[in-house]
C-alpha cells in the first residue's frame, strides 16, 4: 500500500508551505529562549489551552500551552516513552492522553531528553475546571514538579444561541448571559492578583488592549485564508499545510511575530491562487476533519489525496481562528472582551448544538462531501457530544465516519485498520 507506515511511528507530512516551515523554525528558537529565561530564574507557567494566555502575554510571563506540548511530544514520537513511565507509576492506561502527556513526561528521570531539551520546570500550572479528569491531572502534574496549582472556575450556558459565529466578534453581550460574563471577569481579576503576587510583575490594561488588537489582526488573516480555501476548488492548500502553519502560531498570538507570520501565510495562499497552484491537482472529493490533529501521523491524510483525489480541506485550527477569537472594540472593556473569548471555547468545540451548527455551516461553505470525525474515547469532552454532532451532520445529508483513535498516543493506532476504514468510507458512502 503506497504511503503505508508501521503501526506506531506513523508518517510525517510533506511540508509544502514556507509558512509551516517558518513556524516550526520560530518555535524551536522561541523554546530555546524560554529555557534561558527559566534557567535565569523567571517564573514559568504551564497552561491549559482554554486558560486566557493573553493575560500572561500582557504581563510578559513565559508560558507553554498543554495541548501544544502534547502535540510536539506526539510528533516527536515520545508517546511510548512517556506513557511507559505512567504505567510504571501504576496509573491506568486509558487517561486522556491529550491532557496527560505532560503529566506522563513529569516522571521522566531524564527531562532533557524530551523534545527540544524537554519541558522546563514550571513554577505554576493553571487550568480551568471544564473536566474532572483534567483538573486532577493538572494537580498531580503540579505536585510532581513542585509547582503551584491554580484552577479556574468554569461556567456553562443555560441556553444555546443560534449561529454563535455571527455574534462572537461584536455581540458577545448577546451571546452570553450577563451573569456568566460577570463571573468570568471576576475570575480574571483573581488570576491577575495571583500572578502579581507570584511573579512580582504588575498587570497593565493598556498592554492587554495591545495584545488583544494584535490577535484581532492575526485572526483576520486566518479568516481571509479560510474563505479562500473554502471558495477555491481545487483548493490551494489542505490541512497538512494549514495545521502546521496555524496551530503553532496560535500559541504565539498577541505578538508582532504572530501577526507578521499570519500575513505571510495569507500572502503565500493568495500567491498560490494567483499562480493556479492546486494542493491536490486531481481533487474530486473535499473532506472535513473534525477533532484534534493526528499529531504523530499527519502524513496519514496524504494517502487519500493520492489514491482518491480526496482533499482534507477543513480543520478546526484555521476555522476557529477565523470565527472564535476576534473581539472588536476591546478598548471599551478589555477584560470583559477577553472573558467572552475564553468562556465559550468548550461550547464552540464540544457542546452540541453550538459546535454542530457551526460544523454544518462550515461544511456547506467549504463544499464538503464527507466528514472524518476523530473521536478519542478516553476524553470526556471530545466524545460526549459525538452522537448528536454526527446525527445533525447526517441529517443535513453530509456522511460522517467516526474514527475511534487517539490524537497523540501512537501505541493505540493501527495504520492498516484506520486506512481501510477511511477508504471504505470514501468508496461506499461518498463515491457511491
Amino acid at each position: 500500500m503506497k504511503g503505508k507506515a508501521d503501526n506506531e511511528s506513523g508518517m510525517r507530512s510533506k511540508k509544502t508551505m514556507e509558512a509551516a516551515s517558518l513556524a516550526s523554525k520560530y518555535q524551536k528558537q522561541w523554546f530555546k529562549e524560554l529555557h534561558q529565561r527559566v534557567d535565569s530564574g523567571e517564573p514559568f507557567a504551564y497552561l491549559n489551552a482554554d486558560v486566557p494566555m493573553e493575560i500572561f502575554r500582557a504581563m510578559d510571563i513565559p508560558f507553554v500551552v498543554n495541548q501544544w506540548w502534547a502535540a510536539i511530544c506526539s510528533a516527536k514520537q515520545m508517546s511510548k516513552r512517556y506513557f511507559g513511565f505512567l504505567k510504571e507509576a501504576e496509573y491506568r492506561d486509558d487517561l486522556c492522553s491529550y491532557c496527560a502527556t505532560a503529566f506522563a513526561g513529569s516522571f521522566d528521570p531524564n527531562q532533557e531528553e524530551g523534545p527540544w531539551g524537554g519541558l522546563p520546570k514550571p513554577s505554576m500550572a493553571i487550568t480551568r475546571l471544564t473536566c474532572d479528569s483534567q483538573g486532577k491531572i493538572f494537580e498531580l502534574f503540579s505536585k510532581n514538579y513542585g509547582a503551584d496549582f491554580y484552577p479556574m472556575e468554569n461556567t456553562v450556558p443555560l441556553e444555546a444561541p443560534d449561529k454563535w459565529w455571527e455574534k462572537a466578534a461584536d455581540r458577545w453581550e448577546e451571546l452570553y448571559s450577563e451573569e456568566r460574563l460577570d463571573a468570568a471577569v471576576e475570575e480574571l481579576k483573581r488570576l491577575i492578583a495571583f500572578l502579581e503576587l507570584k511573579t512580582g510583575k504588575m498587570f497593565d490594561e493598556n498592554k492587554l488592549i495591545h495584545v488583544m488588537n494584535l490577535i484581532n489582526e492575526q485572526e483576520m488573516y486566518y479568516k481571509k485564508v479560510r474563505d479562500i480555501i473554502a471558495e477555491q476548488s481545487p483548493a490551494p492548500a489542505v490541512i497538512t499545510d494549514t495545521i502546521n502553519a496555524v496551530m503553532q502560531a496560535q500559541w504565539q498570538r498577541g505578538t508582532e511575530w504572530a501577526v507578521d507570520h499570519a500575513k505571510f501565510f495569507y500572502d503565500e495562499i493568495k500567491g498560490r491562487v494567483e499562480s493556479g497552484y492546486k494542493a491536490v491537482p486531481n481533487e474530486k472529493i473535499r473532506l472535513m476533519w473534525i477533532g484534534r490533529g493526528l499529531w504523530f501521523n499527519l502524513g496519514f491524510y496524504q494517502y487519500f489525496e493520492e489514491k482518491y483525489g480526496a482533499a482534507f480541506v477543513w480543520s478546526m485550527y484555521l476555522a476557529m481562528g477565523a470565527d472564535a477569537y476576534i473581539r472588536n472594540h476591546v478598548e471599551k472593556d478589555p477584560l470583559r472582551a477577553l472573558a467572552s473569548r475564553f468562556i465559550g471555547m468548550e461550547d464552540f468545540l464540544h457542546m452540541p448544538p453550538w459546535n454542530a451548527q457551526w460544523f454544518i455551516s462550515e461544511a456547506k461553505h467549504n463544499q464538503i462531501d464527507g466528514v472524518v470525525y476523530l473521536v478519542p474515547e478516553n476524553c470526556m469532552q471530545a466524545v460526549e457530544g459525538s452522537y448528536f454532532i454526527t446525527k445533525m451532520l447526517e441529517d443535513e445529508g453530509i456522511p460522517v465516519l467516526q474514527l475511534k483513535a487517539d490524537p497523540v498516543d501512537s501505541r493505540k493506532w493501527n495504520q492498516e485498520t484506520m486506512t481501510e476504514a477511511v477508504s471504505d468510507f470514501i468508496e461506499k458512502r461518498i463515491q457511491k
